[in-house]
């Protein structure tokens, strides 16, 4: 009897004692996630996304879904350039609040672009509710855009005037639209 009261003791006090880490642990990722998302949230993570704002635009000639062509001088005004990817989650979430946004911004779709990496013929949605509000460049024709802005994670957006990157983040919305020239 004694043998089952020590061994139930023993138990209860590693059980007490796993619990308390576990109370540490979630504690310590809390305090994680409200770091990530404040950096998320101040655009820290930029540089993981292309380069910085003063990046030059390289060289491109290209042409959208429709036909209409794209170069380094399409950038003479100040434009927003989104970057989608085929596959990608966090392109699908962000992209209805994207083409809401995109529809508001001066001056039309003249003023943003919208690059869609991945196969046209799988992506035919995606392009769709884009060609609406942007001009859209998507398969083939969209990996020297996304060489030329240097792009090495989806979704990415930024604002390009003069063939210089002014901003760059993984949220549209904190970038400021396009404004009248």
């Amino acid at each position: 009897m004694v043998f089952i009261s020590v061994a139930v003791i023993l138990v209860g006090a590693l059980c007490l004692l796993d619990l308390l880490l576990t109370f540490g642990v979630i504690r310590r990722l809390r305090a994680h996630t409200a770091e990530l998302e404040r950096l998320g949230r101040n655009g820290a993570w930029t540089g993981d996304l292309m380069p910085s704002p003063g990046h030059e635009v390289g060289d491109l000639a290209v042409s959208t879904v429709d036909g209409e062509p794209v170069s380094s001088e399409t950038f003479a005004e100040e434009t927003l350039v989104a970057f989608f990817a085929q596959g990608c989650s966090a392109c699908e979430d962000k992209l209805p609040d994207f083409v809401s946004h995109a529809g508001a911004v001066l001056g039309g779709r003249d003023r943003v672009l919208a690059v869609v990496s991945g196969e046209p013929a799988q992506m035919v949605e995606t392009i769709d509710a884009l060609a609406s509000v942007a001009r859209v460049v998507a398969g083939q024709q969209a990996a020297p855009v996304i060489d030329a802005f240097a792009v090495r994670a989806f979704p990415a957006f930024s604002l390009v005037k003069a063939g210089t990157v002014l901003a760059v983040d993984n949220d549209f919305a904190r970038l400021s639209a396009p404004s009248r020239a």
